[in-house]
């Protein structure tokens, strides 16, 4: 991934905040509990409570809602201070409302849960952990210190104190629950969602050097016939002219630039062709192809092709798309920057699948993260090996991710393990392999019908 396609995952990253209007409607929401509860335990239980001071401390929220929706637009998206200092708002209205209220003896105060499980969704870590902290200490005042609720009878309403520990314990636990598994899902969802987006442009950059090509090999052909020509007049002409002249000296260049063009073109067909004979290629020049970037790495990379007990020993014809070109590519590269020496792609097939496999030399991947290897951001084999095999890298998983996706859009399943595992050598293995029926699909094993011409 590039540089400015990192930065614009970080932008991302940085301005995924919650927006004002849903912090404002979650608190509108709140209002009205908190209003209708003092309402019910007043007017149809008779508890006896701090009306006036609970009023005014439900007031609070509905003036700062009533500011914020005046200063600020709807679709304000808040920054991380201004997202945090509201939901310490939150934390400290409804424990002041809880204090009036019972303290931990009112069945309300598992809210205190909600902001800090908002917290954990949309603020960075160091926020998350001091709402959680924040929650938890006032949880804690709560158990200690809170205004009475008295019944009609003039009885005091009070949980026994084992249930309000049990009570206390069980907001603490949910506070560091919900947090961490709120946080855990959120970041997660966001790496995939990163990742996929890397994907979507890698496909998209791929695509385009495809069309480029064939773009490329159009113009090539197009303009074969009036460089033909020009070489053709220009040499004849050249013929006849007398030597040493200007008119025979401008003739030779010209005929000359006409041969440099018709190099140039020639050059820059080969890049590529939108024709059948590329649209579908064999096996070995769709693995040749995604391997050329690497060839002049400083390692060896050793090809192997053939079927397995097959008698007809033909390649079959696999469809040339840039997902596939593209997958294979960044997995031969992974194999590149870890070998200590060489690479081995080895491409086979048999009668129900075609399997491509890539194997290298170097220290394998660890088992501690083979079981997540394909997966966004995790990304490498082991410290110690990417800073002497590839100085200053630090890369994030993306590589094998968009390689994984890619392939499996094609219809591919893949497997890494280390070779170790089954033989006495060492390195990591990657084996890549597709149902041959999808191919025969398309290709049906052939290169397509002749195109009929049009009589003018």
């Amino acid at each position: 991934m590039s540089l400015t396609e990192f930065e614009m995952f970080q932008d991302r990253q940085r301005s995924n905040w919650v927006r004002l209007r849903t912090l404002n409607a979650l608190r509108w929401f709140a209002i009205a509990g908190q209003t209708i509860a003092l309402i019910v335990a007043v007017e149809v239980f008779s508890l006896e409570l701090e009306v006036g001071l609970a009023s005014m401390t439900v007031g609070a929220s509905v003036i700062l809602n009533l500011v914020y929706g005046f200063v600020f637009p709807e679709n304000k998206r808040l920054k991380e201070r201004e997202a945090f200092g509201m939901l310490v708002f939150d934390i400290v209205q409804l424990s002041i409302l809880l204090y009036l209220t019972g303290g931990l003896n009112n069945p309300f105060a598992m809210l205190l849960l909600a902001p800090v499980t908002i917290a954990a969704t949309v603020l960075h870590l160091r926020s998350t952990l001091l709402l959680g902290v924040t929650a938890i200490a006032v949880t804690t005042v709560l158990s200690q210190f809170s205004l009475p609720i008295t019944a009609a009878t003039g009885v005091e309403l009070a949980l026994p104190g084992l249930y309000q520990f049990g009570f206390w314990l069980a907001i603490v636990v949910g506070v560091v629950f919900l947090a961490v598994y709120a946080r855990q899902v959120t970041t997660e969802m966001h790496n995939m969602g990163d990742a996929l987006l890397a994907t979507q442009l890698a496909l998209a950059r791929e695509q385009k050097l495809t069309d480029l090509g064939g773009l490329v090999a159009a113009t090539a052909h197009e303009l074969g016939t009036p460089l033909a020509t020009i070489m053709l007049v220009s040499g004849e002409l050249k013929g006849e002219a007398v030597e040493g002249t200007d008119l025979h000296d401008d003739l030779v260049l010209i005929h000359e630039q006409a041969i440099r063009c018709k190099e140039i073109l020639h050059s820059m067909g080969a890049a590529g062709k939108d024709d059948l004979h590329l649209r579908q290629v064999p096996i070995e020049a769709l693995v040749r192809e995604a391997a050329a970037p690497h060839l002049g790495r400083g390692k060896e990379i050793v090809f192997h092709f053939g079927a397995e007990d097959l008698l007809d020993k033909r390649h079959p014809i696999v469809p040339r798309r840039p997902e596939i070109i593209h997958g294979l590519r960044n997995l031969i590269q992974n194999a590149v920057d870890f070998s200590d020496t060489h690479v081995e792609v080895t491409a086979s097939w048999t009668e129900t699948e075609i399997r491509v496999r890539i194997s290298d030399d170097g220290a394998g991947f660890p088992p501690s993260v083979i079981g997540r290897i394909g997966d966004p951001f995790v990304g490498r084999r082991r410290v110690t090996v990417d800073s002497q095999k590839r100085p200053g890298y630090s890369g994030m998983g993306l590589g094998l991710f968009i390689a994984k996706t890619l392939l499996e859009r094609s219809g591919a399943r893949l497997k890494f393990r280390n070779a170790s595992q089954f033989t006495k050598t060492s390195g990591a293995v990657v084996d890549v392999v597709w149902p041959i029926a999808i191919f025969t699909e398309i290709s049906d094993g052939a290169l397509g019908e002749n195109q009929n011409f049009t009589a003018f």
